[in-house]
């Protein structure tokens, strides 16, 4: 009689053991770069070289409108800085301060530029009396004296671009071969918690107003690049606080127009410049406390909840269709 040899059972699959297991799911999930540390900085460095390419784009434009051209180059600047801080953990802290100053200083090379462009739309947009409103013009023929020619504009925005393209590099060579989704939760975790608290301190505090915004930008853009890798979930996550920094925009304008006024207030009587800081801080204060109220639930959560939140949202994301 044979005897029946029994064969073994198949191995079966280990399961895969992701450093945040509870965040990035089990064995099945949608396959993402999020989860494979050599993608995940390949990815990042990518990102970051969109952004410098999106900054030598806007420098290139300047011919066709350097109002247009000085906004999305600071906006690709601060999207430069978001990827900067996903990745601030694996980076020696001297490489990450160096970087992140040389960004700081492009973007405000451009800020003189940016307040004339900004500066009568915004003034234009306010609900003024006739004698503000008279004031507000003779503020902004003062400063149209002060606006910089073409060439020189042109010249601020391809140093600025310059500036951004040597920082990828350096990042780029001072990264470690891999970097852990980890690495990426700890960066979005601490642009979440200092947004909240500048929130917390908008309240009685314009820099922190201007800084709450700053840094909700920067946490949109992080979550830009999440989602991408994610889904709609955790777009939807990103569309909330996206909605959030649109209030906060205008406001800031008004930051920046106190100033702005002070500045080219020259030949202009005390009392109606006076007059006219005074409105601003008034529908300034209204417009903030406005934002802060709008912004009370997007940034409810203690930060480890909204992580929480976010981990959720992209577990749900990558789990196969049915």
């Amino acid at each position: 009689m044979a005897t029946t040899t029994l064969q073994p059972e198949p191995a079966k699959p280990e399961r895969i053991a992701y450093p945040e297991d509870d965040k990035l799911g089990p064995l099945g999930i949608r396959a993402t770069a999020l989860h494979d540390p050599i993608e995940l900085r390949a990815r990042l460095i990518g990102e970051f070289e969109h952004a410098v390419s999106a900054a030598k784009a806007a420098a290139a434009l300047a011919d066709q409108g350097s109002t247009g051209a000085v906004h999305e180059a600071r906006k690709a600047l601060r999207r430069a800085r978001a990827v900067l801080s996903m990745v601030a953990g694996a980076l020696p802290k001297s490489e990450r301060r160096a970087v992140r100053a040389a960004l700081q200083d492009a973007r405000r090379s451009l800020s003189t530029i940016r307040d004339h462009a900004v500066a009568p739309e915004a003034l234009g947009s306010l609900t003024l009396g006739d004698p503000e409103r008279e004031t507000a013009k003779r503020v902004l023929d003062n400063a149209a004296e002060a606006i910089p020619a073409l060439a020189e504009i042109k010249q601020l925005l391809g140093e600025a671009a310059a500036r951004a393209a040597a920082q990828a590099e350096a990042l780029a060579a001072s990264l470690p071969p891999e970097i852990a989704w980890d690495v990426v939760a700890d960066g979005i975790l601490d642009a979440y918690r200092e947004a909240r608290r500048a929130r917390r301190l908008a309240k009685r505090s314009r820099p922190w107003f201007h800084n709450w915004r700053r840094r909700s930008k920067e946490l949109v853009y992080q979550l830009d690049f999440v989602s991408a890798h994610a889904g709609a979930r955790s777009l939807a996550i990103r569309a909330d606080l996206d909605a959030i920094t649109d209030q906060l925009g205008p406001a800031v304008d008004l930051v920046m127009l106190r100033d702005f006024v002070q500045t080219y207030a020259q030949g202009l009587p005390a009392d109606e410049i006076e007059h006219l800081r005074d409105e601003l801080d008034r529908q300034l204060d209204q417009r903030m406390k406005e934002a802060r109220r709008a912004g009370r639930d997007a940034f409810r959560r203690k930060p480890k909840k909204f992580l929480r939140r976010l981990a959720k949202a992209m577990k749900r994301d990558l789990m196969p269709a049915d």
